[in-house]
């Protein structure tokens, strides 16, 4: 088990960026991937973008391809999420996950897959 603390979130107006960060502490094998999903309210948890700690691969929902950028410092057991060209439809709770087994590189994409949540940092755009 990992713990994962998410910060970096706020209010932004539309088009401007954020930059989150989710700090993970405890054992992280090489099987792991890191992922960012995001609910609004009235609305489903979606999947926004993942990364394999090991391999570095990386996958992104189709509706922010483009405008962010999921990375991962190993040095510093964190895992970021670079939000740029932020649009109103973009606010959510957004929440860092684990997944502990992510074999042969393959980086999960379904919320069922992840086995360890953070909190979630919220983010407002404002158009």
């Amino acid at each position: 088990q990992v713990q994962l603390v998410e910060s970096g979130g706020g209010l932004v107006q539309a088009g401007g960026s954020l930059r989150l960060s989710c700090a993970v502490s405890g054992r992280i094998s090489s099987n792991y991937a890191m992922g960012w999903f995001r609910q609004a309210p009235g609305k489903e948890r979606e999947f926004v973008a993942a990364v394999h700690w090991n391999n570095g691969n990386t996958v992104y929902a189709a509706a922010v391809k483009g405008r962010f950028t999921i990375s991962r410092d190993l040095a510093k057991n964190t895992v970021y999420l670079q939000l740029n060209s932020l649009k109103p439809e973009d606010t959510a709770l957004y929440s860092c996950a684990a997944a502990k087994k992510s074999f042969f590189g393959i980086v999960p994409t379904f919320a069922s897959d992840y086995d360890d949540w953070g909190q979630g940092t919220q983010v407002t755009v404002s158009s």
